[in-house]
């Protein structure tokens, strides 16, 4: 069976179709990166917009590359949380549309558990017990994940998600948006040990996360404690360093607290997703941990990294159980 899965959360409009086995057929994004780019980060009312805009050429090119029609489609499913909620009312709304035209059944899936689940298309196995780690520009949370649908929460972040902190400091640098890749560019030519920046819960044995205050080190480090008028650093070793030396920070923390969460669950398996992922340090950190922890490691190809429909793939666990959403589904923007 075909099911055609849609994704609004935040600046990506995507629709995928998959199979019940689960297959990948198509899976297409539209990028709005280059509408937020001026203001550094995501302007919800912006975004909504372009979802608005994006949504049905979007489903008409997954469907096309898909060799799939509408009448081929059996389920559709919608990433309804957590997200923006202008964002997800456009993508649960056309989800709700479309399966009542088809009288199809409605899948709601969890927009962070498809990011651990995409861990398991890129294996194409089981990759169940497990610890996840979802590191994006909105979420940087540990979970135990038994299996693709019982997720128990160890612990999250107290106030900016790592992602959110690499577009902040890239705003503080002048480096561009979206921040991750132009700061792991800039750093590419740094000193990681350069700038001493703090390293928060790093051997506190809560699995917990928090980067506000290296964002602000940061800040600090560039301008001092005026700020007020601070302008971004000009191009040279300097701004390399500052770059390099808040990657490393972010990354010792991730890798520190992943290897404290298999220990704790006492698993041997660590799944990681989320657009951070796309970072090659941070891959290659975790890689040397978990070969030195004995642990596999999973994580999924660049395109299943960044939002997109296909990890909604999700739904395929649930249609199995007849997990079915109800006809008035709504976006719910904090639910985890």
């Amino acid at each position: 069976m075909n099911f055609l899965a849609l994704e609004t959360s935040c600046d990506e409009t995507s629709a995928a179709v998959f199979t019940d086995e689960p297959r990948i057929l198509s899976n297409v994004v539209a990028s709005q990166n280059d509408l937020h780019a001026r203001f550094g980060g995501v302007v919800p009312e912006i975004a909504s917009r372009a979802h608005l805009r994006n949504i049905l050429p979007v489903i008409d090119e997954a469907l096309a590359k898909a060799n799939v029609s509408l009448a081929g489609i059996g389920c559709v499913a919608v990433h309804n949380t957590p997200g923006l909620v202008g964002a997800l009312l456009i993508g649960v709304s056309a989800a709700k549309a479309l399966a009542g035209t088809l009288g199809v059944p409605l899948i709601a899936v969890n927009h962070v558990h498809s990011h651990i689940y995409a861990c398991r298309l890129a294996a194409g196995r089981d990759i169940f017990p497990c610890v996840g780690l979802v590191v994006s520009g909105g979420h940087t949370s540990l979970f135990r994940c038994d299996s693709a649908l019982s997720l128990t929460l160890l612990g999250g972040t107290r106030d900016d998600a790592a992602g959110e902190a690499f577009d902040k400091v890239a705003a503080i640098l002048g480096l561009g948006f979206p921040g991750g890749p132009a700061v792991e560019r800039e750093a590419a030519g740094g000193n990681p040990k350069a700038f001493a920046f703090p390293r928060a819960f790093q051997h506190d044995t809560r699995l917990e996360f928090s980067f506000s205050g290296l964002k602000t080190a940061v800040l600090y480090a560039c301008h001092g404690q005026n700020v007020a008028k601070a302008t971004p650093p000009p191009a040279g070793q300097t701004r390399q360093d500052l770059a390099a030396s808040f990657q490393a920070a972010v990354v010792d923390v991730l890798v520190q607290k992943c290897k404290q969460a298999l220990r704790q669950a006492g698993l041997s398996r660590l799944a990681v997703g989320g657009g951070v992922t796309a970072n090659t340090v941070l891959r290659s950190r975790l890689q040397e941990m978990c070969d030195r922890e004995r642990v596999e490691l999973v994580i999924p190809p660049m395109s299943l990294c960044t939002d997109n429909a296909a990890m909604a793939a999700l739904a395929v666990e649930k249609w199995r159980l007849n997990e079915f959403a109800p006809d008035d589904l709504d976006a719910e923007p904090n639910f985890q």
